[in-house]
């Protein structure tokens, strides 16, 4: 059952009725939600570096583990306005997030384990809250980070997206951006220290079962701050990749092996593994709820090993890269070289990875 927050609610201050793309950025207020996230960390910065008036709303211990204080965020944000509270509290939205006018609302809020309980909280009902809390405050735009992968809704978060989708797509009173990136380039680097090291690379099937063109955080922040002014991205569902051609996990570990030097060795773990460790999970979390998400764990390691990031064409039934839009400069064969040489500080998986090894 989906969770709606009451639009009786108390007015901010009154907002300009001005069109906010004509004014200069400074004047334009834009509220980040999730801004201590992977993404959205990146998208503050970008969005300071452009001049606009930004805000970020944290949690008052953020971060992988919750190890950063609010101290720690400030520091992070030099230029941003840092407000802090909880996106699943609508009176802290109310009071501290949308106290003042808000021009745009860039929402990079995502569970951060993939769990059903926690999808619907966060990808669903804190961004509610948060578009609620906007068109009560006079907010004119709403950017949405969301995800490729809801083409075809097989999990608990792609539902939770979609359904947030759609509640945004029916306000008539503000126009919106819905972003949905391909994969990250942090999402594939689980095994680029198992490479150096000169262990095989692990692979579902043969590694030729998805692709993707993943995108770096610099080049996604940079994307949905241009979605902030431009109007060719308004009212539209904007998938984005990188500037690469799509690689499948035989291609990426091929790659990672060239640039170590290393002898390339896999193992190729059959997708029924997975499809008997799912049931066995499914029929345990019949009898301890608390296995229920472990299966789901389980159904998104299977997903992202068997389906393509990239455009779907539900007419032809398969993923097209050609039709994947690219974007950006940074690229993964620079990313990969970076990597292996430098190591991967700031690319670390946190909470929501499942399968740290797998790609």
């Amino acid at each position: 059952m989906l969770v709606r927050v009451s639009s009786a609610r108390r007015p901010c201050a009154a907002a300009a009725t001005d069109d906010y793309r004509k004014r200069d950025p400074k004047d334009i207020r834009v509220l980040v939600v999730g801004s201590t996230g992977y993404i959205g960390k990146f998208v503050v910065q970008e969005l300071v570096d452009r001049g606009f008036n930004v805000v970020a709303f944290a949690r008052s211990r953020s971060g992988i583990g919750g190890k950063a204080s609010g101290e720690d965020v400030i520091k992070g944000f030099p230029g941003a306005d840092v407000k802090f509270g909880d996106v699943t509290d609508v009176k802290s939205l109310e009071s501290v997030a949308f106290k003042e006018p808000v021009d745009v609302v860039v929402s990079c809020l995502a569970s951060r384990t993939g769990g059903k309980k926690d999808s619907w909280l966060i990808d669903y009902q804190a961004s509610l809250n948060c578009l609620e809390a906007g068109r009560a405050c006079g907010m004119k735009h709403y950017v949405l980070l969301s995800a490729i992968c809801v083409q075809k809704p097989l999990l608990e978060f792609q539902k939770a997206k979609l359904a947030l989708e759609a509640a945004l797509q029916k306000c008539e009173d503000i126009t919106y951006s819905i972003v949905r990136p391909t994969a990250f380039f942090k999402s594939i680097a689980g095994q680029v220290d198992l490479v150096k090291e000169g262990k095989p690379y692990v692979m579902f099937g043969d590694g030729t079962l998805a692709s993707c063109k993943p995108i770096s955080e610099a080049d996604l922040a940079s994307f949905i701050a241009d979605c902030v002014l431009d109007d060719d991205k308004t009212n539209k569902i904007l998938p984005i990749g990188g500037p690469s051609q799509a690689y499948n996990a035989l291609q990426q570990a091929q790659l990672q092996f060239e640039l170590s030097g290393k002898e390339p060795k896999y193992i190729k773990v059959p997708v029924a593994l997975m499809d008997g460790i799912i049931g066995v999970l499914d029929f345990l979390a019949g009898f301890f709820s608390n296995l229920e998400d472990a299966a789901e764990f389980a159904r998104i390691g299977k997903y992202y090993a068997t389906e393509s990031m990239l455009v779907w064409d539900p007419e032809e039934q398969k993923y097209k890269e050609d039709e994947t839009p690219s974007y950006g400069k940074d690229t993964l064969e620079e990313f990969f070289e970076k990597a292996i040489k430098g190591g991967l500080k700031g690319q670390e998986l946190g909470d929501q990875a499942v399968f740290k090894g797998m790609s």
